[in-house]
Parts: C-alpha cells; sequence; structure tokens
C-alpha cells in the first residue's frame, strides 16, 4: 500500500484542485499511485478542465474535472465521461483507461475522475501540425474518419450503454438542450445574438430522419484525438457532452472545424492546423465515411448548420464564463467570442437556407 502523504510531501496549489485532500483520495482510489503528486492544467481546456498529474514514482494520470465557476444545469457531467470512456474500454475504440471517480463533492469541491494519460500529439494549432510530416498529416484524417465509423458502429448494448440516452428524437432533444443553455447565457442580462434563435427555428423545423442510433461524441474533432507520429488516433478525449443519438451530428462538426487552404472563417478563433498542406479535404473526409458506414449523407448541409449553431451556443457559455471572472482555461481569443459567436450564427443560417 501507498504511504499516506506527509507535510513535507505536500502538494504545490493549483486553481481547481485542492491538493492535499486529491492526494489523499489519489492514494486511497489508485492502486500503485505514490505521493507526491503535482499537478498541472492543461492547456487548451474551454469547459471542462484536464490536469497531467504526477506522481513521486513519475508515474502521469489525468484528472478531469468541471470548470471553476458558472456552471449551467446538466452540464459538465464527470460520472458521463467516466462511464462511456468505461464502456469504450472493452472495444476496438481508443480511449484513455479510466482509473477512478470521485464523486463526493467535499473532495475537490466538484466530482472529478482520473484516467490514463496517454502520449502522443494532440493537434490544437499549426505549430502542432507542423510537428507531423505531411504523409502523418494525410493519415491522420483517414484515422480520424475511420476511427469516428467505429465508434459508430459500437452495439451499445452489448457494452452496456444502452440506458446512456434516449435512441431517437436526437436532433430535437439537442436544439432544445442547446436553446436553453444559450438563453441563460448572458452578459449583465443581455443575450446573444439574435441570429442564433432565428436558426434554431429554422434547424427545428427542418430536421432530418435519423439514421440509425450511435454513440455520438458530440464534440469529435482533430483536436479532442491523440495521435502518434504517423497520424493514427491512439485515444479519443473530452466526453462531456456524449449520449446516444444520430451519428451524422459528429460528422457535420467534424466537417465544420476541419479548415482548408482559403477559408475565410475557421470555426475556432485562431485556430486551422487542417489548411497545412498534407491533411485530407472535407470532401475527402466525408466520402469516406459514407463509403465505411454505408449512411446516407446527402443532408449533410443540415448537419453542418446544426454544427456551427451549438458551437455558438457552447462559445455563447464559454464567454459569459469568463466575462464572469472564470480564471482556469484557456483564455485565448476568449475577447473575440461575442463577435465569433454572431458569425457562427450566420454561416448556421447560410447552411440552413441553402437546404
Amino acid at each position: 500500500m501507498s504511504p499516506v502523504p506527509t507535510d513535507k510531501d505536500a502538494p504545490v496549489e493549483v486553481e481547481g484542485i485542492r491538493a492535499g485532500p486529491v492526494s489523499s483520495w489519489l492514494v486511497a482510489n489508485v492502486p500503485g499511485a505514490e505521493p507526491p503528486f503535482t499537478f498541472e492544467l492543461i492547456a487548451g481546456g474551454r469547459s471542462n478542465l484536464t490536469f497531467v498529474v504526477t506522481d513521486g514514482a513519475g508515474r502521469r494520470m489525468a484528472l478531469r474535472r468541471p470548470p471553476v465557476s458558472h456552471v449551467l444545469p446538466t452540464a459538465h457531467d464527470m460520472r458521463r465521461e467516466h462511464t462511456v470512456i468505461s464502456a469504450l474500454g472493452s472495444t476496438d475504440v481508443p480511449v484513455p483507461r479510466t482509473l477512478g471517480l470521485c464523486t463526493d463533492e467535499s473532495v475537490n469541491g466538484a466530482p472529478f475522475y482520473v484516467m490514463s494519460f496517454v502520449e502522443g500529439h494532440i493537434v490544437r494549432d499549426e505549430a502542432a501540425a507542423r510537428a507531423l510530416s505531411e504523409p502523418s498529416r494525410a493519415h491522420a484524417g483517414i484515422s480520424l474518419i475511420d476511427t469516428l465509423a467505429r465508434l459508430h458502429q459500437v452495439d451499445v448494448d452489448a457494452v452496456g450503454l444502452g440506458e446512456f440516452g434516449r435512441r431517437e428524437g436526437y436532433l430535437a432533444r439537442q436544439l432544445k438542450r442547446w436553446q436553453g443553455q444559450f438563453a441563460q447565457s448572458t452578459v449583465d442580462g443581455v443575450p446573444g445574438p439574435a441570429v442564433v434563435d432565428r436558426v434554431h427555428q429554422l434547424l427545428a423545423d427542418r430536421i432530418p430522419a435519423q439514421q440509425g442510433v450511435g454513440i455520438v461524441h458530440g464534440d469529435y474533432r482533430l483536436d479532442n484525438t491523440v495521435l502518434d507520429d504517423g497520424g493514427s488516433v491512439q485515444a479519443i478525449l473530452d466526453w462531456e457532452i456524449c449520449t446516444l443519438g444520430d451519428p451524422l451530428a459528429d460528422l457535420g462538426l467534424l466537417l465544420v472545424y476541419w479548415s482548408e487552404p482559403g477559408d475565410g472563417d475557421v470555426a475556432l478563433v485562431g485556430v486551422a492546423p487542417t489548411s497545412l498542406p498534407g491533411f485530407s479535404t472535407r470532401d475527402e473526409l466525408l466520402a469516406r465515411y459514407a463509403s465505411i458506414s454505408g449512411r446516407d449523407v446527402s443532408a449533410i448541409s443540415y448537419y453542418k448548420a446544426f454544427g456551427l449553431w451549438k458551437l455558438a451556443c457552447i462559445l455563447q457559455g464559454v464567454y459569459v464564463r469568463y466575462a464572469g471572472g472564470a480564471a482556469a482555461g484557456d483564455r485565448t481569443g476568449v475577447d473575440q467570442f461575442a463577435t465569433h459567436v454572431e458569425r457562427l450564427g450566420e454561416r448556421a443560417l447560410a447552411e440552413v437556407e441553402s437546404l
């Protein structure tokens, strides 16, 4: 059994981590965890926060917890993330290995879970993309789509996720959920851009028939995966809004995030790594998914519009948290978010009106 931390081993406090109680919990609940522990916030998180935990033997783990303030109802559910990653551990979908879940809020002020730390590349920006060779970038797109198709092929009943969410009516539920979150995300009582409300109504009026049921990640994109040097996906990360539903929602959002050379707009402020040479085009990704999955992707413009609209709702919530003084997480470009939310709404409107 690992020794209980002593005063001389007292860890350095990091915002979002009550180092003493969390250290004691790790010793008691994660086999082999040895104090003292260090905690470091991983840059890039705008919602749930991820920390690298290094123990006294040099072992690295990852700890996930909700934002430190302005947490909206039903959001940031650590149990959901832990449940789905644990269930997928027995499949060919690459995920970190879960190590423990803490639902006792007296330990760290909010629930959290711990998982294995997966080594590799997280391609958040052009600098990270340039660390991969052009052939590796080309393979990254292929691996990303192949991995998404495998996720959507998982038998939810066989892995114990049959009751993880309602199977039908996914888009209607999502539209209701995110519109509700958007309506609550005001700054000094001022609501977000009106175009987002307009798009919500159009999307609600034009919902396509759902093609089967799958595990929907909800925020599937390049920088929510870990790649090896060759561009193969080693782990999918950030499962906080995962549920059951329409798999094409993941595909539409991935295409929204996927930038190409010459694009005037990008989905996330200042982020366009996939515009570098070597990466697949959106049309190539779409065609490969259709070929592997056998699904009809002719209504993809709807799913892209939905992805743009949902992203506008999410970024409005992020903007409100930072405007309200939330400290931990990635602040890059936050001052531009109000304008960017409106632009996302306008792009979503153009997509949905093209149907």
